[in-house]
């Protein structure tokens, strides 16, 4: 299969996603992005259109961040980080938004990571 059609198919799962899922101010929407190399956390108002809270492989506070890839053993560490901004942001629940992604493996191991530290789905 081509790469733009691979493309165009992801972009449609994202959006089919995101009709049905919105994030609010009391409960944002935790968008969840991995890519060949980094994993991104956003916690999005999507009343405001605002990012309240983001985090990521790249995020300076993580520790032995060069070491991290998009794995799973990296996406329970970004997990557990992106509970903590959370938490700092004054954010206990959220809608998780997967991205298209199936729920499992990398992406199962973050959320549960995130649950584990504290946030509620």
């Amino acid at each position: 299969m081509r790469t733009q059609k691979k493309q165009a198919l992801s972009q449609r799962r994202r959006w089919r996603i995101r009709k049905k899922i919105t994030g609010t101010r009391t409960r944002p929407r935790m968008s969840v992005r991995f890519t060949g190399q980094h994993i991104y956390v956003q916690f999005v108002d999507d009343t405001a259109g605002n990012t309240l809270a983001a985090t990521s492989t790249r995020a300076k506070n993580l520790e032995d961040r060069a070491a991290l890839k998009a794995n799973a053993e990296s996406a329970t560490k970004v997990g557990r980080a992106a509970a903590e901004v959370a938490r700092a942001a004054g954010i206990s629940q959220v809608v998780f938004d997967r991205s298209g992604a199936r729920y499992h493996g990398k992406v199962k191991a973050l959320a549960d990571a995130a649950r584990e530290a504290g946030l509620q789905f």
